[in-house]
């Protein structure tokens, strides 16, 4: 079977910046990290690189920011008050965390400066700007459930389980 829009494909995968560092290795986790195409779970650079894929595939892609995390906007740094961060006390310049959204969901974003009351922080996601380079295996391609394309994203092995994050 090939990969494409309702489809649920298991990928193992590296990425890497310019420097060539792995920033993230799915091995590292033990499970292949299986996407339903089509249903915005996937960055579109990786997205458009694993259609027509099958199992068993290994592959290399580049990715440009524009099909990644998008460009860097200089004028992303927000002050936020202390009481919207768990934990506000262990914050530090440089350090990533997570913002809760008012809209719902949740944003990562890289603190910036902590003052007695609030917290500076970037909004750029910290990977905004990078030409990112994947090396990805692909392990499974499957049809979707019903389930899955109703709720817009794959279910793992046990079934239906969101993580508590």
């Amino acid at each position: 079977m090939k990969a494409g829009k309702d489809t649920v494909v298991s990928i193992h995968y590296t990425v890497s910046d310019a420097t060539a560092a792995a920033i993230e290795n799915s091995r590292e986790r033990g499970e292949p990290v299986a996407v339903l195409l089509g249903h915005g779970g996937l960055i579109a650079g990786v997205e458009h690189a694993l259609e027509g894929r099958t199992a068993g595939e290994r592959f290399h892609v580049t990715v440009a920011p524009e099909e990644a995390y998008g460009p860097r906007r200089e004028n992303a740094i927000q002050r936020v008050p202390k009481k919207y961060f768990h934990r506000p006390e262990r914050l530090r310049p440089g350090m990533t965390t997570t913002l809760a959204l008012k809209e719902g969901g949740r944003q990562a974003v890289t603190v910036h400066k902590v003052g007695m009351t609030t917290v500076d922080v970037d909004t750029n996601h910290p990977l905004a700007g990078k030409i990112l380079s994947f090396d990805i295996e692909v392990v499974e391609v499957r049809e979707a459930q019903p389930e899955e394309l109703a709720h817009g994203h794959a279910h793992g092995p046990q079934g239906h389980v969101h993580a508590d994050v």
